[in-house]
């Protein structure tokens, strides 16, 4: 796991318990076990020490289970490629802290005392629940990702200006977005260095990431772009026009912003962007 790999899983688990939908997810969860009263509780409890029981044990289930989805989605992102596979994993390893969160609050709720087979028993009894906690998490944080991008998608024009050329989307992110917040994943646009971080600029805002610009620019994957300055690399259909300024080349780009060229990079530059003058 990288430098920069921490920080993105933090800021990931940050957006997914900080969001609305989420906590929905978990009151409504339970609102149902507290109306039902299943594995007994509806006899063995009042409706208050009930409602108390459930919202203690599904907000802290919930919080293991995304905790733990979301240190295995990046721990084994190398060796297994579907992210939901990767998630029921870690998910299911919850079962354990989980079962003995149960036994604890049925001590303490219910006067049962604290045993090596209750907690087995409440394990074994939590990890399908783990697996069900796991698709709700899956399909809340996927929500919450793609919504903005809809949203963004559609208040944007349609077509590129004349002179810009269009790009087929690669059909993955390129693995550089997997270290922004959720909120700033989109379509890549240009990276740029800023001491010793590495600032993204996508369609939906800019993130910086502790990540060497050389690493970078690798994980910018099949994205069409090119290096142009030893802090610069632009996205191929960012760039409007290339001129010349004060002793130097200068790509403008559909933002309106200006990029420096260095010498090194010129005449690659000159091949890919010289129609665009």
């Amino acid at each position: 796991m990288s430098d920069g790999e921490p920080q993105s899983t933090l800021r990931e688990l940050h957006a997914t318990l900080l969001s609305p939908r989420y906590w929905l997810t978990v009151g409504i969860v339970v609102l149902v076990f507290w109306i039902t009263g299943p594995f007994g509780t509806l006899e063995a409890m009042g409706a208050v020490k009930r409602l108390a029981f459930w919202l203690l044990l599904q907000g802290a289930a919930f919080t293991i289970a995304t905790i733990a989805s979301a240190v295995a989605d990046r721990a084994l992102a190398g060796l297994l490629k579907n992210k939901l596979a990767r998630m029921m994993i870690g998910s299911a390893l919850a079962a354990a802290p989980i079962g003995a969160w149960i036994v604890v609050l049925q001590s303490g709720l219910m006067g049962d005392p604290v045993t090596l087979d209750e907690f087995i028993r409440q394990t074994a009894v939590s990890l399908p629940l783990c697996i069900l906690f796991c698709l709700l998490i899956y399909l809340t944080a996927s929500w919450t990702e793609t919504a903005p991008l809809q949203q963004a998608e559609q208040s944007s024009p349609t077509a590129p200006p004349p002179n810009e050329v269009a790009t087929c989307e690669p059909l993955e992110p390129p693995a550089i977005m997997a270290r922004l917040k959720p909120e700033t994943r989109g379509r890549l646009l240009r990276l740029s260095v800023q001491d010793h971080y590495t600032e993204v600029v996508t369609s939906r805002g800019r993130d910086l990431i502790l990540l060497r610009f050389s690493d970078a620019i690798k994980e910018t994957g099949a994205t069409p772009g090119l290096q142009v300055h030893r802090s610069h690399w632009v996205a191929d259909d960012v760039v409007r026009r290339l001129s010349r300024g004060s002793n130097r080349l200068v790509l403008e780009l559909t933002d309106g912003s200006e990029i420096p060229v260095s010498r090194t990079y010129s005449a690659e530059v000159r091949d890919r962007f010289g129609d665009r003058g």
